[in-house]
């Protein structure tokens, strides 16, 4: 089962082992943590980490005591996981390189699936589907599954707030964005991302129940925060960190503000 190349090739070059530790993307880092703690049962339980990349929230949870089981598609990523996972006090208990729509794991084998990021570069409403079904048949029965999806309206709004559409090239991306939600990059410039598709709320509540999970609801990761200008100084701020840390936590789950997170989360179990 082949990945979407121009997905392999950007993570090849893209460094998504350091992107979370940059920018407004502690924020992102910060919150899926947060919302992870209130959610997971007691360590050590057992989690596949599905599209963890380089091993941030793996070696995390691996250090907090449970047993994670890291998969990416990306063998340069595994390679930098494993590199990672040699310098934990409490490693992480597999890394190995398979893609979310055919994962080595057994049935029944997990208490947590984590889907991070394999769902939006999975274009085709099938192949998503695909990989909830292989991770609902991974987890043991109620088992807790938290997917990760982009917002549709993301590009739009880092637009805004970086004045990108001077570009007309980003201006034809983010139209076809907010059009069908498919987001292709014909540019060289890595910062307008690759090959993904970008979820409504609703439609990824939709995709979840259909893959049958049940209690699914979406939360808004960031809120707004992420897109304010002058984000490093406020995330040096105590003060104004926890502002933003608060604002987000006060739109996660208000229907009318989802959106405006760059990240969502869907959070389900198998029924």
């Amino acid at each position: 089962m082949e990945p979407v190349r121009e997905v392999i090739a950007y993570y090849d070059k893209f460094q998504e082992e350091s992107r979370l530790a940059a920018g407004a993307s502690r924020l992102e880092l910060e919150r899926t943590k947060e919302i992870l703690q209130q959610l997971l049962p007691k360590a050590p339980a057992r989690i596949v980490d599905v599209g963890g990349a380089a091993g941030v929230y793996s070696a995390w949870l691996a250090e907090l005591g449970y047993e994670v089981h890291l998969v990416d598609a990306s063998e340069r990523l595994i390679g930098e996981a494993r590199k990672v996972n040699a310098t934990l006090s409490k490693p992480i208990a597999s890394v190995s390189v398979a893609d979310a729509r055919q994962l080595p794991q057994p049935d029944n084998f997990a208490d947590v699936v984590l889907v991070m990021g394999p769902l939006y570069h999975l274009t085709v409403e099938d192949a998503r589907m695909k990989a909830l079904r292989e991770a609902r048949r991974v987890l043991t029965t109620s088992g807790l599954l938290v997917v990760a999806a982009i917002s549709r309206y993301a590009s739009t709004l880092d637009g805004l707030a970086r004045s990108r559409a001077k570009d007309p090239a980003f201006t034809r991306i983010r139209d076809r964005d907010l059009l069908d939600g498919q987001h292709r990059n014909d540019t060289d410039k890595m910062d307008y991302f690759t090959t993904a598709y970008f979820h409504r709320p609703e439609d990824l509540r939709q995709e979840m129940r259909a893959a049958k999970f049940d209690g699914v609801k979406v939360l808004g990761v960031e809120g707004a925060g992420w897109m304010v200008a002058d984000f490093d100084a406020r995330w040096a701020d105590p003060v104004m960190r926890e502002d933003l840390l608060a604002t987000a936590r006060a739109f996660e789950s208000e229907p009318s503000m989802l959106g405006v997170s760059a990240h969502l989360l869907g959070i389900g179990r198998k029924a």
